[in-house]
């Protein structure tokens, strides 16, 4: 089971599988092949939308964000 996390407040914001973890590591930016948070914003959103990402990931995400312009989230598996 994989969870993400808000990394500012780290609540709990949902789990996902194996795939959409693999689509966030491809299509995001790690600082080292250990990191594991991401900063994402609406415009990331619309990119993961053209690139395919899965509906359930897309509202996942869009649920985190709110109202907020950009955040930044951590997977971590459980």
């Amino acid at each position: 089971m994989i969870q993400l996390f808000d990394a500012s407040s780290g609540a709990l914001i949902g789990q996902i599988t194996e795939a959409q973890l693999q689509f966030l590591i491809t299509h995001l930016e790690e600082e080292s092949a250990d990191d594991q948070d991401y900063y994402i914003n609406r415009d990331t959103l619309d990119l993961f939308q053209a690139n395919g990402a899965e509906p359930a990931l897309l509202e996942l995400l869009r649920t985190a964000m709110g109202e907020r312009e950009e955040t930044e989230i951590r997977w971590s598996r459980g």
